[in-house]
C-alpha cells in the first residue's frame, strides 16, 4: 500500500509540473523582434525610441507588446542619461482565450549608461530605476518599483562583424526581492555607422521558470541638426 501511495505522488508530482510547464509556455521558443532608434537633435540631447514585440512561441502567441521613448542627455561619448516612458500591454498566460483582458502597464523609468574598453572589448554599464503602474484585469491597479543592471561585453570580429553578449538583473523594491535575470548572447552586423542589426537567443530565468527567446534586434541612429543645418 505504501509503494503504490509513493508511486502515486510521484506520478501527480510529474504530470503537475508538465501541465505547468505547459501552460506557461516553458517548454517553448518564444520570440523578440525589436527596433531601436536614437535621434540626435542637439550636440547634448537625442530622443531614444523602441517597439518589441515578444511572443511565447517563435513568431505567434502575443505575451508582450512594449513601445517606450526616452529624452537622452550626452554628458560625453562614454556617459549618457535618460527619462523616459513606457507603455506596455502584457498577456501573462500562454493559453490564447478569446477575448481575455491584458494587463496594462504605464511606465516611467530613469537610467545611466557607462562605456569603457578592455583590449578590444567594449563594456557597457546600464543602471535603470523603474516606476511601474499596473493595471490587472483581475488583481486591479498596483504600484511597483524595481532596479535593473546591466553589463554588456562586445568583441569585434571584423569591421562589420562582432560577438556581444549581456547579463541583467532585476530587483524589485518590494516582495519578491528578486524579479529576473536575462543573459543574453548574438551574432552583429553592421550595415554602415548608424545601422546595425543582432540575432541571438536569450535565456529569461524567474523564480521557479526558465524561458528560450529567440531575438532579432535592429538598431538605427539618425541626426536632425544635419537637416536643421540644411
Amino acid at each position: 500500500m505504501m509503494i503504490k501511495k509513493s508511486l502515486f505522488t510521484l506520478i501527480a508530482i510529474f504530470l503537475f509540473y508538465n501541465v505547468r510547464s505547459q501552460d506557461n509556455g516553458e517548454d517553448k521558443l518564444g520570440s523578440w523582434f525589436m527596433l531601436f532608434a536614437k535621434h540626435k537633435v542637439s550636440e547634448k540631447l537625442s530622443i531614444h525610441s523602441e517597439i518589441q514585440y515578444r511572443t511565447y512561441e517563435f513568431g505567434s502567441n502575443l505575451n508582450q507588446l512594449l513601445l517606450r521613448a526616452g529624452l537622452n542627455y550626452h554628458f560625453s561619448e562614454n556617459a549618457t542619461t535618460t527619462i523616459g516612458y513606457g507603455y506596455i500591454p502584457t498577456d501573462a498566460t500562454f493559453t490564447e482565450i478569446e477575448g481575455e483582458k491584458k494587463t496594462i502597464e504605464h511606465r516611467i523609468y530613469e537610467e545611466l549608461s557607462l562605456k569603457n574598453s578592455l583590449w578590444k572589448f567594449s563594456l557597457n554599464h546600464r543602471y535603470r530605476l523603474e516606476h511601474r503602474f499596473l493595471d490587472n484585469p483581475v488583481t486591479g491597479n498596483d504600484t511597483q518599483h524595481r532596479l535593473r543592471y546591466l553589463l554588456r561585453i562586445t568583441y569585434p570580429v571584423t569591421e562589420q562583424w562582432f560577438l556581444t553578449t549581456y547579463d541583467e538583473v532585476f530587483i524589485n523594491l518590494q516582495e519578491p526581492i528578486f524579479g529576473q535575470n536575462r543573459l543574453y548572447g548574438a551574432v552583429g552586423y553592421k550595415f554602415s555607422k548608424d545601422i546595425t542589426t543582432q540575432v541571438g537567443y536569450m535565456k529569461n530565468h524567474f523564480t521557479g521558470a526558465n524561458f528560450d527567446r529567440f531575438q532579432l534586434g535592429v538598431w538605427i541612429n539618425t541626426d536632425l541638426t544635419k537637416k536643421k543645418e540644411k
